[in-house]
This record gives structure tokens, sequence and C-alpha cells, in this order.
């Protein structure tokens, strides 16, 4: 696990604003279906780590100081991949898809609130 991770988009995205109102100073996608963007702004103490799975979630964890959101970026990576690795690509293909995701995508939210 780790090894596929990179630059998301070549690192196109790196200096522009996030999805949460901060600059992005990284953006990682994993085999073009997982993504965790960190985004700061130093001046209001603002961290956020959102983490994606294409069709499936986009969950935002916000932190007050940089190294607890660095760490935070490396500490989702295996526990997204698993997740990730459980789900149907690209979304619920129906509903009993979307009914058995639900107990899987509390879980990590949970652990990753």
């Amino acid at each position: 696990m780790g090894t596929d991770w990179s630059d998301y988009e070549g690192g196109a995205t790196l200096g522009g604003m996030g999805s949460q109102g901060g600059t992005i100073v990284r953006d990682e996608g994993f085999r073009d279906l997982l993504r965790l963007t960190y985004e700061a702004d130093d001046s209001r103490s603002f961290h956020v780590v959102t983490c994606g799975i294409s069709g499936w979630l986009s969950h935002p964890r916000f932190f007050d100081n940089a190294p607890d959101a660095l760490h935070a970026f490396e500490s989702m990576k295996p526990a997204l991949e698993e997740l990730g690795a459980a789900l149907p690509e690209g979304g619920p293909k129906s509903p009993a898809d979307g009914r058995a995701a639900g107990p899987l995508l509390a879980a990590f939210r949970v652990r990753f609130s």
C-alpha cells in the first residue's frame, strides 16, 4: 500500500484554492480513484485535509497546525486505500451497494473525524 500515490493532475492544483477555501499545499491521487488534498491558510491557523473516493466520499478534517495536518495526510492513506478497495469503483451501482457501503463509510468518518 501507499506506493501508487502521486501528485494529483501532475501538481497543477498546487497553489490554487481548495474546496474549503485554503491554498492547496499538497494534493495527491491514487489510481484516479482516491484523493487527499491539504489546504492551509496560516493567517488564520487554518489547515484542512480532505479525502475523497470517487463517487463515494468527500470528507474534510480540520486542524489548527501544519504538523498535525501533515501527519493526518500520511496516516489516512492506508485506511483510504483499504476503504476504496472495499467499494465498487465510481460509486454505488445499486441501492444494495449503497446500503452495504453505509457502515464502511460511517466507520471511516468516525475514525477520522
